[in-house]
């Protein structure tokens, strides 16, 4: 699989942190060289989507992103990236998330003779809240299913690609309370806001997790407390009081936060909404899970994600998606962030090989 390593070294050693601009033109230009399929260069923020395409009937598409966060001191030097490889691993900011896989998808989708609309996709601006996927949704139809190439690996077993079948979303919110602004010294003369916030944060602690099953999977969320500020000074009665609440939400189900609002003086908004995913298809999750058995001696399964990707969005529009590729848990934005070359391997068998059988026919 020397292409498939070569061209995720080649990914992973450009940067893409503050302008993808650079990374977008090495995945279209060898896009254009190495394949026939109609290439696309859109317009969205921070420097265009890639979109590729060969064959026709239903769509399956091979989606990842080629931004990532920025690096830590130890992974650039004079300015560039640091990318090395050792013990069968590939170093460097981007290498898990998801430079590698999307290296494995490029070739797979290269090398592929589908009986469907093969798409690649490489979105920008994931890691800001899906700028990318959401600019092309908004312009062109959702493909009928879609592989989205975020980290599957040894989440049932150690070294084995599992194929996920739901993940939760993040749902981010602030708790405004109000009150009346006093002197310290008469605290009755005025409304603690930060009193009220308090109660605010009793009712959150009290909620149900909401939790739902995909697939035979449980996916069950969670929400929690996060930041809370207010108060101007200590010798006064603050009017104002935030407090800051992470939700981890699953398909269909959201936590009652409007609860919060029984409290005198408060009430909350939402400030980011990155939407969960479940499989809609259990013929196509199927499917990808007999590729990626196919692609490796391990027993790979349906599993479930705990972090937003964008396939939640893809799902919105009414994708069938699964989230299948080599990043394991503890890998993306670290430091010594890596990927196993034999997994990008795998990753490149799977996706290949779910190209080449559907759709699935029954005899």
């Amino acid at each position: 699989m020397d292409d498939v390593h070569a061209l995720a070294r080649r990914l992973v050693e450009t940067p893409s942190h503050e302008d993808e601009t650079a990374a977008g033109d090495e995945i279209e230009d060898w896009l254009r060289e190495h394949t026939d399929a109609d290439v696309l260069r859109d317009d969205a923020p921070n420097g265009g989507n890639i979109i590729a395409r060969k064959g026709s009937g239903d769509s399956v598409a091979l989606v990842g992103h080629h931004d990532v966060v920025p690096p830590a001191d130890e992974q650039v030097d004079d300015g560039e990236y640091v990318v090395y490889e050792e013990d069968g691993r590939l170093y460097g900011r981007g290498a898990a998330d998801m430079k590698g896989a999307v290296a494995a998808a490029m070739v797979a989708f290269r090398d592929a003779d589908p009986d469907c609309e093969l798409v690649f996709c490489s979105f920008v601006g994931e890691e800001q809240g899906g700028i990318g996927v959401r600019h092309h949704l908004e312009r062109h139809d959702a493909p009928d299913y879609a592989v989205v190439a975020e980290g599957s690996t040894s989440y049932t077993t150690d070294g084995v690609t599992d194929v996920v079948v739901a993940h939760k979303g993040r749902r981010g919110s602030t708790i405004y309370a109000q009150g009346v602004a006093a002197h310290a010294s008469e605290p009755a003369s005025g409304e603690n806001a930060i009193y009220r916030a308090s109660d605010a944060v009793d009712v959150v602690r009290e909620l149900d997790f909401p939790a739902v099953e995909v697939m035979g999977e449980r996916v069950e969320g969670s929400v929690a407390v996060t930041g809370i500020d207010g108060g101007s000074a200590w010798n006064v009665i603050p009017d104002t009081c935030e407090v800051t609440v992470d939700e981890r939400t699953v398909p269909g189900e959201r936590a009652d936060l409007d609860r919060v609002t029984s409290v005198p003086g408060v009430s909350w908004s939402v400030d980011q909404d990155l939407p969960p995913m479940e499989c809609t298809s259990d013929a196509f999750a199927d499917a990808v899970l007999d590729a990626a058995a196919d692609a490796q001696s391990g027993a790979p399964r349906h599993v479930v994600k705990p972090h937003a990707t964008d396939a939640g969005w893809l799902a919105d529009e009414g994708t069938a998606c699964v989230v299948c590729g080599a990043s394991e848990p503890g890998e993306a934005h670290t430091k010594t962030e890596s990927v196993s070359l034999d997994t990008l391997d795998v990753c490149y068998e799977t996706y290949r090989g779910l190209a080449n059988a559907w759709p699935v026919r029954e005899d």
